[in-house]
Protein backbone atom coordinates (compact mmCIF):
# COMPACT_ATOMS: atom_id res chain seq x y z
CA UNK A 1 0.00 0.00 0.00
CA UNK A 2 1.45 3.38 -1.04
CA UNK A 3 2.13 6.00 1.60
CA UNK A 4 0.12 9.21 1.60
CA UNK A 5 1.41 12.60 2.77
CA UNK A 6 0.02 13.77 6.07
CA UNK A 7 -2.42 16.66 6.25
CA UNK A 8 -5.14 17.86 3.91
CA UNK A 9 -4.56 18.04 0.14
CA UNK A 10 -3.55 21.42 -1.30
CA UNK A 11 -6.35 23.79 -2.38
CA UNK A 12 -7.54 23.19 -5.95
CA UNK A 13 -6.89 25.52 -8.90
CA UNK A 14 -9.75 28.01 -9.15
CA UNK A 15 -8.21 30.30 -11.78
CA UNK A 16 -5.67 29.94 -14.58
CA UNK A 17 -3.79 32.97 -15.85
CA UNK A 18 -1.82 33.15 -19.09
CA UNK A 19 1.22 35.41 -19.06
CA UNK A 20 3.33 37.01 -21.77
CA UNK A 21 6.79 38.09 -20.67
CA UNK A 22 9.95 39.43 -22.30
CA UNK A 23 13.65 38.64 -21.93
CA UNK A 24 15.71 41.72 -22.73
CA UNK A 25 19.30 42.89 -22.64
CA UNK A 26 21.72 40.70 -20.71
CA UNK A 27 18.86 38.56 -19.41
CA UNK A 28 18.70 36.88 -22.84
CA UNK A 29 21.54 34.70 -21.54
CA UNK A 30 19.27 33.29 -18.82
CA UNK A 31 18.60 29.60 -19.41
CA UNK A 32 15.08 28.24 -19.13
CA UNK A 33 16.00 26.38 -15.93
CA UNK A 34 17.41 29.54 -14.35
CA UNK A 35 14.35 31.52 -15.41
CA UNK A 36 12.04 28.93 -13.83
CA UNK A 37 13.83 29.33 -10.50
CA UNK A 38 13.73 33.14 -10.74
CA UNK A 39 10.05 33.07 -11.64
CA UNK A 40 9.10 30.83 -8.72
CA UNK A 41 10.95 33.15 -6.34
CA UNK A 42 9.10 36.11 -7.86
CA UNK A 43 5.78 34.36 -7.25
CA UNK A 44 6.66 34.04 -3.57
CA UNK A 45 7.80 37.67 -3.34
CA UNK A 46 4.60 38.84 -5.00
CA UNK A 47 2.60 36.72 -2.51
CA UNK A 48 0.44 35.26 -5.26
CA UNK A 49 -1.97 32.53 -4.12
CA UNK A 50 -0.28 29.96 -6.35
CA UNK A 51 -1.74 26.45 -6.37
CA UNK A 52 0.51 23.44 -5.75
CA UNK A 53 0.54 19.85 -6.87
CA UNK A 54 -0.22 17.10 -4.35
CA UNK A 55 2.29 14.56 -3.04
CA UNK A 56 5.45 14.61 -0.94
CA UNK A 57 7.17 17.20 -3.17
CA UNK A 58 4.57 19.82 -4.07
CA UNK A 59 5.38 21.99 -7.07
CA UNK A 60 3.80 25.31 -8.04
CA UNK A 61 1.29 25.02 -10.86
CA UNK A 62 3.32 26.66 -13.64
CA UNK A 63 3.44 25.42 -17.23
CA UNK A 64 5.66 26.81 -19.97
CA UNK A 65 5.18 27.04 -23.74
CA UNK A 66 8.29 26.70 -25.92
CA UNK A 67 10.95 28.79 -24.20
CA UNK A 68 13.40 30.67 -26.43
CA UNK A 69 16.95 29.26 -26.65
CA UNK A 70 19.56 30.64 -24.26
CA UNK A 71 21.28 33.68 -25.77
CA UNK A 72 18.24 34.95 -27.68
CA UNK A 73 16.16 37.90 -26.58
CA UNK A 74 12.38 37.70 -26.73
CA UNK A 75 9.35 39.94 -26.62
CA UNK A 76 6.92 37.02 -26.64
CA UNK A 77 7.45 34.23 -24.11
CA UNK A 78 4.38 32.55 -22.62
CA UNK A 79 3.45 30.57 -19.55
CA UNK A 80 0.37 29.67 -17.51
CA UNK A 81 -0.09 29.63 -13.74
CA UNK A 82 -2.80 28.11 -11.58
CA UNK A 83 -4.07 30.08 -8.59
CA UNK A 84 -5.88 28.80 -5.52
CA UNK A 85 -7.74 32.12 -5.21
CA UNK A 86 -9.24 34.30 -7.94
CA UNK A 87 -7.05 37.37 -8.48
CA UNK A 88 -7.28 40.36 -10.81
CA UNK A 89 -4.96 39.76 -13.81
CA UNK A 90 -3.82 43.41 -13.86
CA UNK A 91 -2.80 43.14 -10.20
CA UNK A 92 -0.86 39.97 -10.94
CA UNK A 93 0.90 41.69 -13.84
CA UNK A 94 2.01 44.64 -11.71
CA UNK A 95 3.09 42.74 -8.58
CA UNK A 96 4.84 39.98 -10.50
CA UNK A 97 6.67 42.45 -12.74
CA UNK A 98 7.88 44.35 -9.67
CA UNK A 99 9.20 41.12 -8.15
CA UNK A 100 11.25 40.13 -11.21
CA UNK A 101 14.74 41.47 -12.03
CA UNK A 102 15.09 44.18 -14.70
CA UNK A 103 15.27 42.57 -18.12
CA UNK A 104 12.59 40.00 -17.40
CA UNK A 105 9.39 41.95 -17.82
CA UNK A 106 5.73 40.95 -17.61
CA UNK A 107 4.00 42.28 -20.73
CA UNK A 108 0.45 41.00 -20.36
CA UNK A 109 -1.71 38.76 -18.16
CA UNK A 110 -5.15 37.39 -19.06
CA UNK A 111 -7.61 34.94 -17.55
CA UNK A 112 -7.45 31.61 -19.42
CA UNK A 113 -11.22 31.27 -18.98
CA UNK A 114 -11.62 34.03 -21.60
CA UNK A 115 -9.95 31.85 -24.26
CA UNK A 116 -11.71 29.00 -26.11
CA UNK A 117 -8.44 27.03 -26.32
CA UNK A 118 -7.75 24.51 -23.56
CA UNK A 119 -3.96 24.94 -23.69
CA UNK A 120 -1.43 27.51 -24.84
CA UNK A 121 -0.01 24.93 -27.23
CA UNK A 122 -3.24 25.10 -29.23
CA UNK A 123 -2.63 28.81 -29.79
CA UNK A 124 1.02 28.67 -30.84
CA UNK A 125 2.30 27.15 -34.07
CA UNK A 126 5.06 29.52 -35.22
CA UNK A 127 7.51 32.21 -34.12
CA UNK A 128 8.57 35.44 -35.76
CA UNK A 129 12.28 36.12 -35.35
CA UNK A 130 14.46 39.15 -36.02
CA UNK A 131 18.15 38.42 -36.70
CA UNK A 132 20.40 41.48 -36.77
CA UNK A 133 23.65 40.93 -38.67
CA UNK A 134 26.20 43.65 -37.77
CA UNK A 135 28.88 44.03 -40.44
CA UNK A 136 26.76 42.25 -43.07
CA UNK A 137 25.42 44.22 -46.03
CA UNK A 138 21.82 43.91 -47.18
CA UNK A 139 23.05 42.58 -50.54
CA UNK A 140 25.12 39.81 -48.92
CA UNK A 141 22.28 38.82 -46.58
CA UNK A 142 19.74 38.82 -49.43
CA UNK A 143 21.99 36.66 -51.62
CA UNK A 144 22.46 34.09 -48.85
CA UNK A 145 18.74 34.05 -48.10
CA UNK A 146 17.80 33.64 -51.77
CA UNK A 147 20.11 30.65 -52.08
CA UNK A 148 18.55 29.07 -48.99
CA UNK A 149 14.99 29.68 -50.17
CA UNK A 150 15.83 28.13 -53.56
CA UNK A 151 16.44 24.78 -51.88
CA UNK A 152 13.76 22.13 -51.49
CA UNK A 153 15.41 20.91 -48.28
CA UNK A 154 18.15 22.31 -46.07
CA UNK A 155 19.21 19.70 -43.50
CA UNK A 156 21.35 20.90 -40.60
CA UNK A 157 22.89 18.71 -37.92
CA UNK A 158 22.77 19.81 -34.31
CA UNK A 159 24.60 18.23 -31.38
CA UNK A 160 22.32 17.45 -28.41
CA UNK A 161 22.78 15.60 -25.14
CA UNK A 162 21.09 12.61 -26.80
CA UNK A 163 23.36 12.67 -29.84
CA UNK A 164 23.26 14.37 -33.23
CA UNK A 165 19.87 15.39 -34.63
CA UNK A 166 19.04 16.61 -38.11
CA UNK A 167 16.51 19.39 -38.75
CA UNK A 168 15.18 20.65 -42.09
CA UNK A 169 15.55 24.43 -41.97
CA UNK A 170 13.89 25.04 -45.33
CA UNK A 171 10.72 23.14 -44.42
CA UNK A 172 10.23 25.28 -41.30
CA UNK A 173 10.61 28.68 -43.00
CA UNK A 174 7.19 30.21 -43.69
CA UNK A 175 8.33 33.68 -44.78
CA UNK A 176 11.67 35.48 -44.84
CA UNK A 177 12.89 38.90 -45.91
CA UNK A 178 15.88 41.22 -45.50
CA UNK A 179 15.93 44.88 -44.50
CA UNK A 180 18.44 47.54 -43.46
CA UNK A 181 18.62 48.49 -39.79
CA UNK A 182 20.90 50.44 -37.45
CA UNK A 183 23.70 48.45 -35.87
CA UNK A 184 23.70 48.05 -32.09
CA UNK A 185 27.49 47.79 -31.96
CA UNK A 186 30.18 50.45 -31.37
CA UNK A 187 29.50 52.03 -34.79
CA UNK A 188 25.74 52.73 -35.09
CA UNK A 189 26.31 54.18 -38.56
CA UNK A 190 27.70 50.90 -39.90
CA UNK A 191 25.51 48.99 -42.30
CA UNK A 192 23.61 46.18 -40.63
CA UNK A 193 21.26 43.78 -42.36
CA UNK A 194 18.26 42.37 -40.52
CA UNK A 195 16.40 39.21 -41.41
CA UNK A 196 12.75 38.86 -40.41
CA UNK A 197 11.68 35.23 -40.38
CA UNK A 198 8.51 33.32 -39.55
CA UNK A 199 9.45 29.80 -38.51
CA UNK A 200 6.91 27.04 -38.03
CA UNK A 201 7.30 24.98 -34.87
CA UNK A 202 8.18 21.35 -35.47
CA UNK A 203 9.71 18.36 -33.72
CA UNK A 204 12.65 18.67 -33.46
CA UNK A 205 12.43 22.45 -33.33
CA UNK A 206 14.29 24.61 -35.85
CA UNK A 207 16.19 27.28 -33.93
CA UNK A 208 17.65 30.58 -35.14
CA UNK A 209 21.18 29.18 -34.88
CA UNK A 210 20.11 26.34 -37.21
CA UNK A 211 18.97 28.93 -39.75
CA UNK A 212 22.27 30.80 -39.45
CA UNK A 213 24.14 27.53 -39.95
CA UNK A 214 22.14 26.86 -43.13
CA UNK A 215 22.82 30.40 -44.39
CA UNK A 216 26.55 29.88 -43.85
CA UNK A 217 26.58 26.43 -45.48
CA UNK A 218 24.32 27.15 -48.45
CA UNK A 219 24.63 30.91 -48.89
CA UNK A 220 28.27 31.35 -47.81
CA UNK A 221 27.14 34.01 -45.32
CA UNK A 222 29.89 35.35 -43.07
CA UNK A 223 29.03 37.05 -39.77
CA UNK A 224 32.02 39.03 -38.41
CA UNK A 225 30.01 39.99 -35.32
CA UNK A 226 27.76 37.68 -33.31
CA UNK A 227 24.19 38.13 -34.63
CA UNK A 228 21.56 39.51 -32.27
CA UNK A 229 18.48 37.29 -32.29
CA UNK A 230 15.10 38.39 -30.92
CA UNK A 231 11.80 36.56 -30.91
CA UNK A 232 9.14 39.17 -31.72
CA UNK A 233 6.01 37.03 -31.62
CA UNK A 234 4.46 33.61 -31.25
CA UNK A 235 1.02 32.48 -32.34
CA UNK A 236 -1.05 31.03 -35.14
CA UNK A 237 -0.09 31.86 -38.71
CA UNK A 238 -2.40 34.41 -40.35
CA UNK A 239 -3.57 32.72 -43.57
CA UNK A 240 -6.06 35.38 -44.70
CA UNK A 241 -3.63 36.59 -47.39
CA UNK A 242 -0.06 35.76 -48.46
CA UNK A 243 1.32 39.14 -47.42
CA UNK A 244 -0.03 38.59 -43.90
CA UNK A 245 1.69 35.22 -43.43
CA UNK A 246 4.48 36.90 -41.46
CA UNK A 247 1.92 38.08 -38.92
CA UNK A 248 0.88 35.84 -36.06
CA UNK A 249 -2.33 35.99 -34.05
CA UNK A 250 -1.87 36.81 -30.38
CA UNK A 251 -2.24 33.74 -28.10
CA UNK A 252 -3.72 35.95 -25.37
CA UNK A 253 -6.08 38.09 -27.44
CA UNK A 254 -7.18 35.98 -30.39
CA UNK A 255 -7.44 38.04 -33.57
CA UNK A 256 -5.18 40.81 -32.31
CA UNK A 257 -1.73 40.61 -33.88
CA UNK A 258 0.89 39.38 -31.40
CA UNK A 259 3.62 41.50 -33.00
CA UNK A 260 1.54 44.57 -33.79
CA UNK A 261 3.22 46.61 -31.07
CA UNK A 262 6.75 45.52 -31.92
CA UNK A 263 8.66 47.25 -34.70
CA UNK A 264 12.06 45.62 -35.26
Amino acid sequence: MSRQPEGPPPPPVVQKLRIRYAKRGRLRFTSHRDFARVFERAIRRARLPIAYSAGFSPHPKVSYAGAAPTGTASEAEYLEIGLAEATDPDQVRDTLDAALPPGIDIVDVVDAADSPAKTLAELIEASRWSIELPGVSVAAAQKALDLLLAQTTAPVERATKDGTRTVDVRAALVTANVALTSANGPDPAAECARMDLVVQHATPAVRPDDILTALRMIGALTTPVTPLVTRLAQGLIDTTSPEDAQRLTDPLHGSRRSDSAVSP
